[in-house]
């Protein structure tokens, strides 16, 4: 069976990621730290929580999406976690501040993050049932 909305939302954040990556990629060639953290640089631990939340958060969602367009859930269903994952992972990380706890943008990610996982997540035991 064909998972193409999952495709579309899995083709999405794959390249967020790989922005996140190459922030803290670029970070690493300039410093010269080639494994681990330097948590005495706030830039490369700031770079490293970004693309790290985010490879945190991703997998689970793009399972649980996944799952659910298997079971049947409706197309619109699939859009609208999608479509609020996507927000929330892109709100995030421009929001996530080393100076202190962030601003509305982290805040906004980290909610529409909990919010959507925990909305599929109650939809994919309610499939069951």
């Amino acid at each position: 069976m064909l998972v193409p909305i999952t495709a579309l939302y899995a083709g999405i954040l794959a390249l967020i990621g790989i922005v996140l990556a190459a922030g803290s990629g670029f970070i690493r060639a300039r410093t010269g730290v080639s494994l681990g953290a330097d948590s005495s640089n706030p830039e490369q631990l700031l770079a490293f929580r970004r693309h790290g939340n985010f490879t945190e958060w991703a997998p689970l969602f793009l399972i649980l999406l996944g799952l659910l367009e298997l079971n049947g859930s409706s197309a619109t269903t699939l859009h609208a976690l999608g479509g609020v994952f996507v927000l929330a992972r892109i709100l995030h990380p421009l929001g996530l501040r080393a100076e202190d706890a962030g601003g509305a943008g982290r805040a906004l990610g980290a909610g529409g993050t909990v919010l959507v996982i925990a909305i599929a997540s109650v939809l994919a035991v309610m499939d069951f049932f």
